[in-house]
Formats: C-alpha cells, structure tokens, sequence
C-alpha cells in the first residue's frame, strides 16, 4: 500500500475527489468536498469545513472552526485565523436556492485575517494585507492595507512582516524587521527591495 504524503486525523472526512498536497496536515473533525484543491504545506485546523470548487494555494494556515465556502480562493501563503467567516451568497434565505448565484472571493498572497472577521462574498483581500480581530470586510482591500472595524476601514500600511509601515514625505518606508523597502504612491504600495 502507498503511503500517503499528507496527514489526515482519523476523525476528519475527506471526500474522493479532493486534491491533498504532499506535506498538508488536515487535523481534527475536518470535512473536505469532493472538489477542492488544497496545495502543498498547509496546516488545516480542527472544525474546518472545505466546500466544492475552493482552491487553497501553499503553506496557507486555516486555524480552527473555518468554513471555507464554494468560489473561494487562497493565494499562498495566506493566514486564516480562528472562527473567522466567509459568506457565499449577498441576500441568503433558506427558502430560496441561490447556488447560481455564488459568488468569488480572493484571499491575496500572504494575506492574514484575524480571529472572527467576517469576509463577505464577492471582494478581493489584497496580498499581506492584514484584517484586525472581527472586522467585517466588506468591499476590495488594497495590498498592504490594514483594516480594522465594522465595517472595516483602512486604519494604516503594513509590511509583508505584518509590521506598520510609517511613510515618509517621499512616500518610502522600511519594516522595522526585516528592512524591506515600500513605496506608497497613488493610495498603492509595493515593495521595492
């Protein structure tokens, strides 16, 4: 019997069909639907539910009591953090099916939302963008941006560390940690070394 390259509690689910990368660890209680696609090197959580159609790139960490619905995407590296919500559908009712109405969700590379954010349906997160502790997010947030609130409002910049950015008039900033270089112009920031 081949041994397989990823880990798997016994109490989890994990549906035939789903894409398992070589190094993930799917732990406690999880359920996996058939089509998702999980990368290489995550850590899922215990209580992590995973819908159809989902792509979850590399090393991204989806911490306890996740759900990860149908049209979401995770760019690598990214940071769920625990019992943090996606939605799926903007006007729900239980007594209307609305499936064809789905709608994407893009988490950008690296990007990190904190403990009970909720990310709701159709926006796109910007890579190392950091959502505070239960923000509600509710339209497209810049790259580097951090927000914070309900609804969330961008509050500053941060590095790809998740460390602030303080700009100076020429609008250059360095992370206090690892000394990256960032340029702010046009309400747009990048890293430049």
């Amino acid at each position: 019997m081949e041994e397989k390259s990823f880990f798997v509690h016994a109490s989890s689910v994990v549906d035939a069909g789903a894409q398992i990368g070589t190094g993930t660890k799917i732990w406690h209680f999880c359920h996996l639907m058939p089509s998702c696609k999980i990368g290489r090197n995550c850590n899922i959580g215990q209580n992590v539910f995973i819908d159809n159609n989902t792509i979850i790139g590399n090393g991204v960490k989806i911490q306890n009591n996740v759900s990860v619905y149908n049209g979401v995407v995770i760019e690598d590296g990214a940071f769920l953090g625990p019992s943090m919500v996606f939605t799926n559908v903007i006007n729900p009712r239980s007594f209307i099916e609305r499936k064809a109405e789905f709608k994407k969700t893009l988490i950008g590379k690296g990007a990190t939302i904190g403990a009970n954010a909720t990310i709701i349906c159709g926006v796109e997160i910007g890579a190392y963008s950091l959502i505070g502790a239960g923000a509600v997010v509710t339209k497209n947030v810049p790259s580097y941006a951090l927000m914070m609130g309900n609804p969330a409002r961008q509050k500053g910049w941060v590095s790809e560390a998740g460390l602030n950015l303080k700009f100076d008039s020429k609008g250059m900033a360095a992370c206090p940690e690892t000394g990256k270089v960032y340029k702010l112009e046009n309400e747009t920031v990048r890293a430049i070394s």
